[in-house]
């Protein structure tokens, strides 16, 4: 299968194999490929040969290596638009995604300066906390905590537990609808807690968008820190509604 002695390096070739293997549909996408002793057996070469490849493949975004897990063919990337009425499960449901919120923790907790400021309260006042993790097809692609005022949704840790959705707990203190009022957008590195959640290693970036969310009379009703996995999410900022 490979040709040798004729100036064209072994892992050149075997990437050009497995290239070819994934446009004709024997790896598809989320495949994982056999292991690197399984090819170094198949193509006669060794492991570093066949690392090489595979590197070279994942660079030009072929593939998607998972540390201790192995390479898989990558998956198309999620466009998460971000616009006036943004809601996590009816962005992946319009891009045929089956969305899933996993509660990971509701707590009270006083609010720092950045808190405070967002939700127009003083520091220190209490807030409630939501911490939740976003999928898409069963796979972890965001990590999010989300700021309530105490004051106007005393109940809403316990109504987020049950019914596992922002949504459905503000709608119970009679906030029906809430937009976006701005957003911020950057990347840096996940802590080791974040890239645990995120099943991701630390030398991973994360894109982190810090929003304010308000109610229809402009009054600020939520702030979030949400990190998206950046090898599986891209964030389109659209117009205005």
């Amino acid at each position: 299968m490979l040709t040798r002695g004729k100036g064209v390096a072994l892992w050149r070739q075997i990437r050009e194999v497995v290239q070819e293997e994934i446009g004709k549909g024997v790896y598809r996408p989320g495949d994982r490929l056999p292991s690197e002793n399984e090819l170094a057996r198949r193509f006669s070469v060794n492991r570093h040969t066949i690392r090489r490849a595979l590197e070279e493949l994942e660079r030009t975004g072929v593939l998607r290596v998972e540390q201790g897990r192995g390479s898989f063919v990558r998956e198309p990337v999620i466009n998460y638009p971000v616009k006036r009425r943004t809601r996590f499960s009816e962005n992946l449901a319009g891009q045929r995604r089956v969305p899933g919120n996993v509660p990971l923790q509701a707590v009270e907790a006083a609010a720092d300066d950045v808190v405070a400021e967002a939700l127009g309260l003083a520091p220190g006042d209490t807030v409630i906390r939501l911490t939740a993790a976003g999928e898409a097809d069963g796979r972890r692609i965001s990590y999010a905590n989300s700021f309530f005022p105490r004051r106007r949704f005393p109940d809403m840790a316990r109504l987020f537990r049950e019914t596992g959705s922002v949504s459905k707990a503000l709608a119970h203190f009679g906030v029906r609808d809430y937009s976006r009022k701005s957003t911020r957008i950057v990347a840096r590195m996940p802590t080791a807690e974040e890239a645990r959640v995120l099943d991701q290693p630390r030398t991973r970036p994360v894109l982190v968008t810090e929003s304010v969310n308000v109610d229809p009379a402009g009054v600020p009703v939520e702030f979030g820190v949400c990190l998206f996995a950046s090898d599986w999410v891209q964030i389109l900022v659209e117009p205005s509604e």
